[in-house]
């Protein structure tokens, strides 16, 4: 059997643990800079906040319904999670870690266990120690155990927000019940050309033939189709490294000039490099990227990214830095005004052992050089030391105006307790 613990909300829960006043109260939070809705409680979706839409198109509903808003606070979100899913590990062993509020829980040797008791201990323990409510789903397949997570969450009082879909009958009503565009695995491409066939729900897409699924959606396609049957064909997957690392950033305000843009490239650049480092990989190739503020149609409108690819693989600021400015000269065109740039690295091969190429040589001083840089930087704080392109008065700061406390990752910011002496 497989468990999927979900946390409900988690952004917004997380910000109740330390706020309970805003318990079933309708909370947003924002995205970077405050520019988009990125999560909702269900109070908010109740008053038709739109998730992904510009804060400012909803800010008539946040004023009306007098709607918490809050901007993502990532340290505290990322701390929650770990500590969830410490929590976790002490139920199995075999945990997969899906994405921050998720993870999958293989159930092997707990057959003599009562699961739906088993399941309600892991929401009670959760809860008690961390404050994050939770829905469960467990069956005996991943994709099943997604389904069986959905109605745990749609019906949690009915369910006590755990629900096993453990025979025959459960999850035939189980897929008859899920829509074939919330099944997961199923894109909307792929949902789209199901509904043009007349399959609307996950057990229409069990009815299909192998044939046709294969044909249209590969190999894949029929694994899902035979998890959702009942058979596992979808695992844990491994810890797998990092396939790319990004640094993206909106700017406070549009740049039009080259410089303005290259020592931001240079600071994502390095940026980058620090997280490749700390990865203990190498990598092979980057993309740049610029563009301008597609909000705002007044204005000319320009995108355009390209790809890099490096001479040797490395993990040096130096190097990362080099390509990616050579990539920023070739897409830059002046007359537009940027609101937003990156650097992705991609290519990765493992750090070590090194793999050699026959003509172009990296200098070997680097290694040490990028050592001592990040020995520094970590002992004495992130921006002491940098390379010569990036702006030493320039500490980049995202626009955060509605931003909680690092309750639980900084020691300035957790919750003080008044004590009454009586």
């Amino acid at each position: 059997m497989y468990a999927l613990v979900d946390g409900n909300n988690f952004y917004a829960s997380c910000e109740r643990v330390f706020r309970p006043d805003l318990r079933n109260k309708p909370i947003v939070i924002l995205s970077n800079n405050d520019g988009v809705i990125i999560a909702r409680s269900n109070e908010a979706k109740a008053l038709g906040v739109q998730m992904g839409s510009p804060v400012f198109k909803s800010s008539e509903i946040i004023r009306k319904h007098n709607i918490t808003v809050f901007s993502s606070n990532f340290p505290l979100y990322g701390d929650m999670s770990n500590r969830m899913m410490t929590i976790l590990r002490t139920f199995s062993p075999d945990i997969e870690v899906y994405s921050i509020d998720e993870a999958f829980l293989k159930l092997t040797g707990y057959e003599l266990y009562n699961i739906q008791e088993y399941g309600e201990k892991i929401r009670k323990t959760i809860y008690k120690n961390i404050g994050i409510p939770t829905g469960i789903g467990i069956a005996p397949t991943k994709s099943l155990s997604k389904i069986a997570n959905h109605i745990a969450k749609k019906f949690p009082k009915e369910t006590n927000s755990v629900y096993i879909i453990n025979d025959n009958e459960k999850r035939i009503k189980a897929l008859k019940w899920t829509k074939v565009g919330d099944v997961w695995g199923i894109g909307r491409r792929h949902a789209k050309r199901l509904q043009a066939k007349g399959v609307n729900t996950a057990y229409d897409f069990t009815q299909l033939s192998d044939t046709w699924i294969k044909k249209y959606m590969s190999i894949i396609g029929l694994r899902l189709k035979k998890d959702l049957l009942g058979t596992p064909h979808i695992y844990l997957d491994d810890i797998k490294t990092k396939k790319s690392i990004a640094t993206t950033r909106s700017f406070d305000y549009p740049y039009t000039e080259y410089n303005d843009l290259k020592e931001r490239i240079t600071t994502f650049a390095f940026s980058c490099a620090e997280k490749l480092r700390k990865e203990k990989q190498n990598s092979g190739s980057l993309m740049v990227f610029i563009h301008t503020n597609s909000f705002n149609k007044n204005e000319g409108q320009y995108y355009k990214n390209i790809i890099i690819k490096f001479a040797y693989h490395t993990n040096s600021s130096i190097d990362i830095v080099k390509y990616a400015i050579e990539g920023l000269k070739r897409i830059y065109k002046k007359g537009f005004r940027y609101k937003k740039a990156g650097v992705i690295l991609m290519d990765f091969i493992p750090e070590n052992p090194e793999q050699l190429v026959l003509f172009d040589y990296k200098n070997p001083k680097h290694t040490k050089l990028m050592q001592v840089i990040d020995d520094i930087n970590t002992k004495n704080g992130k921006h002491i030391v940098r390379l010569s392109g990036q702006d030493l008065k320039k500490t980049w700061k995202m626009k955060q105006e509605n931003l909680s406390q690092k309750y639980t990752t900084c020691l300035a910011e957790i919750i003080e307790i008044n004590t009454i002496n009586y």
